[in-house]
């Protein structure tokens, strides 16, 4: 799988624990950044979001030229997918 995953996260956050092991032990590499440590992050995160600190806020980008996909608390198969795995 070619593109690029970007995730904001929070140290505290379950759901970001989770994905992250998930994206691990399927090999997919993300760039993950802490959006309690880089405000503008945070400004992306809450405009994605309706204005809440909604996380994981994933980005992918594929390799394919197919536009990127802003996706909320996705699971293994949607970031999948949208890499076009």
């Amino acid at each position: 799988m070619s593109g690029t995953v970007t995730m904001y996260s929070t140290t505290w956050c379950g759901y970001c624990r989770r994905l992250k092991g998930q994206m691990d032990r399927e090999g997919i590499a993300y760039t993950e950044i802490n959006i309690e440590q880089d405000p503008a992050s945070a400004a992306f995160v809450e405009k994605a979001n309706g204005g809440n600190q909604t996380v994981p806020t994933v980005v992918v980008v594929p390799s394919n030229g197919t536009p990127e996909s802003v996706m909320t608390n996705p699971s293994l198969a949607q970031v999948k997918q949208a890499l076009g795995a």
